[in-house]
């Protein structure tokens, strides 16, 4: 296998990368959960002959949770205690080289499970802490590859609705007043992940993807990461949808089921304040994002709209944290 260098994919401070084996764009669809993702990665798998015809190829959660990723992450340390991400880094390139020597001209890697889990958010209090070391760890076992990371993103009432929701019906019951106000209080948002991304992946083109305009339109979210014409059967499936209240109240006991509304409408946990102080920072983020997102990050278009103007590119000299970062969020609000 030849090992062939290639120029930087952008200005001054990009990452220097070689391609390996093919040439192969690799575009790693790392969640978030919760945000239909695993509606997009049906329809990937349903149509992955149809895919493969094009010269794209998948890998999901039925490919990277069956050894291919093992041992790459933190928590994937075994009992010996030895850091298994370098043989998890062979593997995924050996795979990667024999991918671009079938003739595959575009590889989608989608498995949200690189990023953490919602249950950890929710100990933590926050989203996705510690997510800097994984997408470094993910960013080094895919290095040689032109290399596009998606994100999907959602309003964080309704992303923390839905991690909470999941919660009771894996047996968390109902949580405190005190527990959503941390939530609602808790100050990390989509922002501070994205950043994290970027820095831990310097050099890959960073694609944000909000739930609102792409939950339940996989083949939208296709069109938008990779630029294909993408194929309209099984585009409207739903699946692993956030399960109502009636579904809430059978998995708890009668005490804490009647904790929850009456109707038959999905959960609002937080108060209006609670919900206002979120959708404000959300709001914030989506500013941001649509101001250019510091040059770290963009956001997808929606292949069905025309779009109003060409979006700002973002730069390639992306850090792993700027120090004055915080002073400038309360300072200017969106960024």
């Amino acid at each position: 296998m030849t090992i062939l260098p290639f120029p930087d994919s952008g200005p001054t401070g990009a990452a220097r990368r070689t391609r390996t084996g093919k040439a192969m764009d690799v575009i790693l669809h790392i969640g978030a959960h919760l945000c239909a993702t695993t509606t997009f990665q049906d329809y990937l798998h349903q149509n992955r002959t149809r895919l493969a015809a094009s010269g794209c190829a998948v890998w999901g959660p039925r490919r990277t949770r069956h050894g291919l990723f093992a041992g790459l992450m933190p928590d994937d340390r075994p009992l010996s205690g030895r850091d298994g991400a370098p043989r998890a880094a062979g593997r995924i390139r050996i795979n990667l080289a024999a991918c671009a020597e079938a003739g595959a001209q575009r590889l989608i890697v989608s498995d949200p499970g690189v990023m953490g889990a919602p249950r950890v958010n929710l100990r933590l209090g926050g989203l996705y802490c510690g997510l800097g070391e994984r997408m470094a760890r993910l960013g080094r076992a895919f290095d040689g590859y032109r290399l596009t990371v998606a994100l999907n993103i959602r309003a964080l009432d309704a992303y923390w609705a839905a991690v909470l929701s999941q919660a009771v019906t894996r047996g968390a019951g109902v949580p405190s007043a005190a527990a959503l106000e941390r939530l609602a209080s808790a100050g990390r948002s989509w922002r501070d992940v994205i950043a994290e991304v970027a820095g831990a992946i310097p050099g890959a083109d960073l694609v944000v993807l909000p739930f609102e305009t792409f939950g339940g339109r996989p083949e939208a979210q296709l069109e938008a990461i990779a630029g294909l014409a993408a194929p309209r059967t099984h585009a409207r499936g739903w699946l692993n949808a956030t399960p109502r209240l009636p579904e809430l109240r059978a998995w708890l006991p009668k005490p804490e089921a009647a904790l929850l509304p009456p109707d038959d409408d999905r959960w609002r946990p937080f108060s209006e304040a609670q919900a206002a102080t979120l959708r404000e920072g959300y709001a914030d983020d989506m500013m941001w994002i649509i101001g250019g997102a510091g040059g770290i990050a963009r956001l997808a278009g929606d292949p069905d709209r025309k779009q109003a103007a060409d979006p700002i590119p973002p730069h390639r000299n992306a850090t792993r944290g700027i120090c004055d970062d915080k002073e400038d969020r309360r300072l200017a609000g969106a960024g």
